[in-house]
């Protein structure tokens, strides 16, 4: 019995034969072989580490931001629910690989009947007995022309798609944390500035009220400085909303509250990251997880086409058993109670409308339409990247350019300030030179927040934010599945 089954193991493993999947060619990047050069962009430096390599905790600088993402990363449920996903698609991968081999299950069966005598073949009643037991193979097919080993390295190529997918959901993940905190930190910061602005305010227009009374200061002085304290509450309540929000905008990322022990932020005028050399357009296909996730969907689609082929090839499946029977449990292992079955079948499609010829060609239509996704992919990196490069430039000459605006602004409002206390100008001036200097330190800020989130979106659009901390110069390892087989 068991000799039959073995034999039968050994037939199906060697008749399993050719692959009908295409060869897999690697399409053109559909990009240039360098970042692009002008007044914009600064010089290329050739790199000695690639943003992949360097961990989130070495390109954020600040203690407090750098504890945000570690609580992010335990406890958000998008980065969770990503993580699931690796795990189903491995349990479906296990079932496609399973299908491989053949399905061996025992059975024991036992049955007592009495017939009475009118539907007895002998004319009396009587009772029977029937016990059997096997052990057998059932509809098992064959893999002549690798229907199912293409099945099976489909669903290989989705999971290895999927656990890219996660990586890409965590660098998301690590610069939308950083891009709020910081959107955060600046608000709070246009928030105090905002508040000392109308204090001041305040004050000009108690000495201004003053001057009126006494017949120095004009009506219309007065109401002018009024008009500055009241855009001032304005602009008070308005950064009292957008703190609040920003703070519930972290509170979804992180997935649990802001830690009441949250270290200590540093201002963004600090050193609050590291500056990440661009290298060559070629490591985005290396590093970005996104592109290696559609580069993984090519791969499946590619299978796709050798599963759709085979379907037009004869299939066969085996269904075979072993065991004894015998009308009494006595005699169930006796000499002579062998039984065996052993039931070929082969299925070859004749006539079928098309059916087989159309499922061809709508595979090599998603495959080509799974090409069009990957190129789009490394194109929206190379944009990604290339935005990011000219940002970096343009902040630095831009901020240097507002934080002179700004000194420019502070002496005009302090000339200003002398020159209508002692009556040399008017209260026009003044409250100009108030209004130009609140704007030209909003703006500072707000420019230094673009300039933060610009790099953390190139760190990012690098492949940058996987590791946590800065990883050895060493060659990227294959992504390996890690799959329990039962």
């Amino acid at each position: 019995m068991s000799k039959s089954l073995l034999s039968l193991a050994v037939a199906a493993f060697v008749l399993g034969g050719c692959s009908l999947i295409p060869d897999y060619q690697q399409p053109e990047a559909p990009v240039a072989g360098q970042y692009p050069q002008g007044p914009a962009y600064s010089p290329a430096q050739a790199p000695n580490q690639a943003a992949a390599e360097q961990g989130w905790k070495q390109f954020f600088h600040d203690p407090a931001l750098q504890q945000l993402i570690q609580t992010a990363l335990e406890n958000n449920r998008d980065l969770r629910v990503a993580a699931l996903n690796i795990d189903a698609y491995a349990a479906q991968y296990r079932i496609s690989r399973a299908d491989l081999f053949p399905a061996v299950s025992a059975n024991g069966s036992g049955s007592r009947q009495r017939l009475p005598a009118d539907a007895s073949q002998t004319g009396e009643a009587g009772i029977s007995s029937s016990y059997s037991a096997t052990l057998g193979v059932s509809a098992y097919e064959l893999d002549l022309f690798g229907r199912i080993r293409s099945l099976n390295e489909q669903a290989l190529q989705t999971y290895f798609a999927t656990e890219e997918a996660r990586r890409s959901t965590q660098l998301s993940l690590v610069a939308n944390v950083a891009n709020a905190y910081l959107t955060w930190q600046a608000d709070k910061e246009l928030l105090k500035l905002t508040q000392d602005t109308l204090a001041t305010f305040e004050e000009s227009y108690r000495l201004t009220a003053r001057s009126n009374e006494v017949g120095v200061a004009s009506a219309l002085d007065l109401s002018q400085s009024r008009t500055s304290v009241e855009n001032a509450k304005v602009q008070l309540a308005k950064y009292t909303r957008l703190v609040a929000q920003d703070e519930n905008s972290l509170t979804l990322l992180l997935g649990t509250g802001v830690p009441a022990n949250l270290t200590t932020a540093k201002p963004l005028a600090d050193d609050l990251l590291s500056e990440v050399p661009a290298g060559l357009p070629s490591d985005l296909l290396q590093r970005r997880p996104d592109i290696l996730a559609a580069e993984h969907n090519l791969k499946a689609a590619n299978a796709n086409i050798g599963a759709a082929r085979a379907a037009f090839f004869p299939s066969i499946s085996l269904t075979a058993n072993a065991g004894t029977l015998s009308p009494d449990l006595s005699g169930l292992f006796k000499g002579g109670s062998g039984t065996w079955l052993f039931q070929p079948q082969i299925n070859l499609p004749i006539f079928n409308a098309g059916a087989l010829s159309a499922s061809l060609d709508y595979s090599k239509i998603q495959k080509d339409i799974t090409v069009a996704q990957y190129e789009k992919s490394i194109q929206t990196a190379f944009q990604e990247v290339s935005d990011g490069l000219a940002a970096r430039q343009t902040f630095n000459q831009q901020l240097q350019a507002q934080r002179d605006f700004v000194q420019a602004n502070q002496d005009y409002y302090r000339l200003a300030e002398r020159r209508y206390r002692i009556g040399v100008d008017s209260n026009l001036t003044f409250l100009d030179a108030q209004r130009q200097l609140f704007s030209a330190q909003q703006s500072l800020i707000t420019d230094r927040l673009s300039q933060l989130v610009s790099e953390v979106n190139l760190y990012k659009a690098l492949g940058g934010g996987w590791n946590a901390q800065t990883a050895k110069n060493e060659p990227v390892p294959e992504v390996a599945p890690k799959l329990k087989m039962f």
